[in-house]
């Protein structure tokens, strides 16, 4: 086989392995393969069996609908909800009979639900998120009225959270609006894990795990006021962050350049550079990567066969075709026709 097609299939066996391996990093549990009559308690002895144990009740058990899949960041592990509105109640009884020792910090998708913990009492809607203690005594209850529910929640041990126990306990059950500061950029990192897991090989998922934990301290220490007791490496682990999030919201502006990154985040361009110097990759080279990424994954999408390279280059932030062109050759080997002709052709 030439060289060069080699390589075109190198690159496009990349893209689809990395889609199809995202298919099983998700262990899911659903009721869709049991008995509706028997959904609800399936469910309920699933939760106390393989999470821990709580008291789960419906007031409509023959109607109920539920999934639940985690996704292990290696010390951390995300899990996501898609479920009928329950109550869920968990004892002091229950929490001796097993407890995982962990903070759950949840991001609420979809529908509306309220928690009780630690003398503390909040309800959430979409957008928003809040923290609770597996080792406390919890009520949580979703609202019927609300719908399905959907949520994603990071799964934090308790040994590996740098914040006082004594401070948590003050955020413990309390409404953390996601739209805001330090929680939007979590609530983003959080839906990005849920939604672009097929990006991510194994190592990269652990490294994510890292970022959810300093990500996940910066926000809730932000909210009890302990922000400047962070250890250093945290607080520049979250500014990263939110430099990312800066970064993927603004790929389609051609103007995103690292002074223009640096003036957002009221640093100079040498100290920002300075930021990424141990971190393997330059500002500049990641606004590249990233868009020539959107770009390749717009090629691939069944959906976009009918719009031109050249509209996909420009919406990603892209100069001119012929930029793009060169850019995207020197990449992946191959021009951006060529890949999605034969992208079209394999599939």
């Amino acid at each position: 086989m030439p060289r060069r097609v080699a390589r075109v299939w190198s690159c496009i066996l990349v893209a689809v392995d990395e889609i199809q391996r995202g298919r099983w990093m998700w262990s899911v549990l659903s009721t869709c393969e049991v008995p509706a009559g028997e959904r609800f308690d399936w469910y309920s002895d699933i939760v106390s069996r393989e999470v821990m144990p709580a008291a789960l009740s419906s007031e409509r058990p023959a109607e109920f609908q539920g999934e639940a899949a985690v996704l292990d960041l290696g010390d951390v592990r995300v899990s996501r909800f898609s479920l009928s509105p329950l109550q869920s109640r968990r004892t002091a009884a229950m929490i001796r009979r097993g407890d995982p020792e962990q903070y759950q910090l949840a991001l609420l998708r979809k529908g509306a639900t309220s928690l009780s913990q630690h003398r503390n009492e909040c309800a959430i809607g979409p957008g928003d998120l809040m923290l609770w203690d597996t080792s406390r005594p919890s009520y949580n209850r979703m609202s019927a009225t609300g719908g399905q529910v959907q949520a994603t929640i990071l799964l934090l041990p308790r040994d590996i959270v740098p914040l006082r126990t004594q401070r948590l306990d003050q955020v413990l059950a309390r409404r953390i609006p996601g739209g805001e500061g330090l929680a939007a950029i979590l609530s983003s990192f959080m839906t990005a894990l849920e939604d672009h897991s097929a990006e991510c090989g194994p190592q990269e998922l652990r490294r994510l795990g890292s970022v959810a934990v300093d990500l996940a301290t910066a926000c809730l220490a932000q909210h009890i006021g302990t922000e400047d007791q962070l250890p250093a490496e945290v607080r520049t682990q979250a500014l990263v962050q939110r430099i990312h999030a800066f970064i993927e919201h603004n790929l389609g502006d051609p103007e995103l350049n690292p002074s223009a990154v640096a003036a957002h985040h009221h640093l100079s361009v040498r100290t920002l550079h300075q930021l990424f110097h141990d971190r393997g990759e330059s500002v500049r080279a990641r606004i590249r990567r990233r868009r020539l990424e959107r770009c390749r994954s717009d090629l691939i999408d069944p959906g976009l066969r009918a719009r031109q390279v050249s509209a996909i280059a420009a919406r990603w932030g892209f100069s001119g075709p012929a930029v793009f062109s060169r850019s995207f050759r020197e990449a992946y080997g191959i021009s951006p026709t060529e890949f999605r002709a034969l992208c079209v052709s394999d599939f």
